[in-house]
């Protein structure tokens, strides 16, 4: 994992447009939805938002500097982006909302706040560039 330790700037510029763009979808769904904004969250809560936001960018900057490179760059990261957010993301919000019998709309809005936050870390790595490990 020493990959994340060579990329820590890379990955936490990304965490952090990621997180900025995924807040930015929810208060654009907010205000056609439902309008309301959720109750304010304490700082710990906030700590393993942005701890997960991070870890979930690492994994994906691994599968960036994995990626083969023959769909060319672009198509890759955007497609490692999307891979990683429907064999992934996908799923677990689903069950997690199922489970907790939240409606389809938090499910939907949760499901497209987390394709924007996957799609822009992907960009923002790949525009800022990865060092892959030493072999």
């Amino acid at each position: 994992m020493i990959y994340i330790v060579l990329n820590a700037l890379p990955i936490a510029v990304a965490s952090g447009c990621g997180l900025a763009a995924g807040l930015l979808v929810r208060g654009l769904i907010g205000r056609v939805g439902r309008g309301a904004a959720g109750p304010a969250l304490a700082p710990a809560v906030i700590v393993a938002i942005v701890l997960a936001q991070a870890w979930l960018c690492a994994i994906l900057a691994g599968a960036l500097i994995l990626a083969p490179s023959e769909a060319g760059a672009w198509t890759m990261a955007i497609g490692s982006a999307v891979v990683i957010w429907i064999g992934f993301v996908v799923p677990a919000t689903v069950v997690n909302h199922a489970q907790r019998g939240l409606p389809s709309g938090a499910m939907a809005t949760d499901g497209l706040s987390w394709l924007a936050i996957m799609v822009t870390q992907a960009v923002v790595l790949k525009s800022i560039g990865l060092v892959p490990p030493p072999v």
